[in-house]
């Protein structure tokens, strides 16, 4: 087993980070975005699960820095049988320029880093895409 690091590219939101924060340090503040999206979602300040493929997901924020980067791990009634935690960093380039980015750490199997490795690195890319594309819609 190994610690891989998974980073997804940078994508641009055309707002300061101070309006972006709330909403990605704050799972309930997701809700009306995911709860279509995904299976059973429930959500709470601190922690959220949702059904994907059948495993149960089960995540938990653990550390946020204001206007820069959240911390989530997987909670303890996770399903998917790997041990992971994943930062949403944010940079403020100038008052109307925010990057984002996910960066993942997964401890996988030599096995499992060769069948989703690539899949993982897609996923992140598409998350991020999709969560700037909805920032730089939303009319705050």
């Amino acid at each position: 087993m190994g610690l891989e690091k998974y980073e997804s590219k940078q994508q641009q939101i055309l707002k300061p980070a101070s309006r972006i924060f709330p909403f990605i340090s704050r799972f309930d503040m997701l809700t009306p975005a995911l709860q279509d999206k995904v299976e059973e979602w429930t959500a709470t300040e601190d922690t959220c699960s949702f059904k994907v493929k059948g495993f149960k997901v089960a995540l938990r924020i653990v550390e946020r820095v204001d206007n820069k980067h959240v911390k989530i791990t997987a909670d303890d009634e996770n399903g998917v049988p790997v041990d992971f935690s994943f930062w949403l960093q944010l940079h403020e380039v100038s008052d109307m320029d925010t990057r984002i980015r996910m960066v993942l750490h997964a401890e996988l199997n030599m096995m499992m880093r060769m069948m989703i490795g690539s899949k993982i690195q897609g996923g992140l890319d598409k998350a991020v895409e999709g969560l700037a594309m909805a920032f730089n819609q939303m009319p705050f």
